[in-house]
């Protein structure tokens, strides 16, 4: 029976899924980060499973010898030190496809929000206040949508635009990268002149930071809604700010921000935030896109069915 130690909060139908492929799962969701070395270097685990509370870095990989994988349960992997895992002989499995149908509705949800301005409205009447002039909104199926990165998330959504009837539009940087019927695959530039919303779906990295920066929002040639379901640190969001202000970015709903550890904003940080949260246009939400009932039991299955496909259970 091989180990894998769980570091942290999963879907209780995870063990059993592991027990099942020959994986004993040592669940110890509440283990601290300064401790996950001293627990890794106690038992001779071949797996470790995380979600955010740590970065997986070559000084950890040290502590278990005997690892033979780490599972990201989730889709983003900007915590986890991929060359580090390579150089280690380590291989990464994480799980996109666990929540990328709940990615794609709650986007969906989140463009209507903000075409219909149905936040500010709700807000409205709450207040007994009753404004349907100033709420008057525009319809998705007259709008050019552009996906900035087309990997999972981006096609769950795309595949869900296209029954509002509206042009979906989208540019990832990987040349093999197919079409699915959902999208149109174009150039950057193209995807700038001609998108009127544009939603981001590409990783964090060190080349994706702040990559929707002035001049990035500059070369649109319409006035955009810009959502982000994404990672908040692909955007500068002072660049954000100021074209908010301006009047170049017409809305905007973010589901993350450049730090989601509000308590430790830097004073630019807060400025920003302070703009956002009591701007009218804006939609904030706390990193929920993918954080449904149904995914996080799926994550477990994805999780569970790659080790197995990769006989790291065995």
């Amino acid at each position: 029976m091989n180990l894998c130690l769980i570091i942290d909060d999963m879907h209780p139908s995870l063990l059993p899924m592991l027990h099942s492929i020959g994986v004993e799962g040592d669940y110890q969701p509440k283990l601290l980060a300064a401790d996950v070395p001293a627990a890794l270097a106690a038992r001779p685990y071949t797996g470790l499973m995380v979600r955010s509370k740590m970065r997986v870095t070559a000084p950890l990989l040290a502590h278990g010898p005997h690892l033979r994988y780490v599972a990201r349960a989730g889709a983003g992997i900007d915590n986890i030190d991929v060359d580090a895992l390579a150089a280690a002989g380590v291989t990464l499995v994480n799980a996109p496809e666990g929540n990328r149908d709940a990615v794609g509705e709650f986007a969906v949800g989140q463009l209507l929000a903000l075409l219909r301005h149905t936040v500010t409205a709700d807000a409205e009447v709450r207040r007994a206040e009753w404004h349907r002039e100033a709420n008057r909104g525009e319809e998705l199926d007259t709008k050019t949508v552009g996906l900035l990165g087309y990997g999972h998330m981006g096609r769950a959504f795309a595949r869900r635009l296209r029954g509002f009837g509206c042009t979906v539009l989208a540019h990832d940087n990987d040349p093999a990268m197919a079409t699915d019927g959902h999208a149109e695959l174009v150039p950057l530039a193209e995807l700038q002149a001609r998108a009127e919303v544009l939603s981001l779906h590409i990783p964090y990295s060190a080349a994706n930071h702040e990559f929707v920066n002035d001049a990035f929002l500059d070369a649109f040639q319409h006035r955009i809604w810009l959502m982000n379901t994404a990672r908040g640190e692909v955007v500068d969001q002072a660049a954000l700010v100021a074209r908010l202000q301006s009047g170049l970015v017409r809305g905007a709903a973010l589901d993350v921000l450049a730090n989601e550890k509000l308590a430790t904003l830097t004073p630019s940080q807060q400025a920003s935030f302070d703009y956002l949260r009591q701007a009218p246009n804006v939609v904030l939400s706390p990193h929920i896109g993918g954080w449904t009932h149904q995914s996080y039991q799926r994550i477990n299955e994805v999780l569970t069915e790659k080790i197995e496909r990769l006989g790291l259970g065995l």
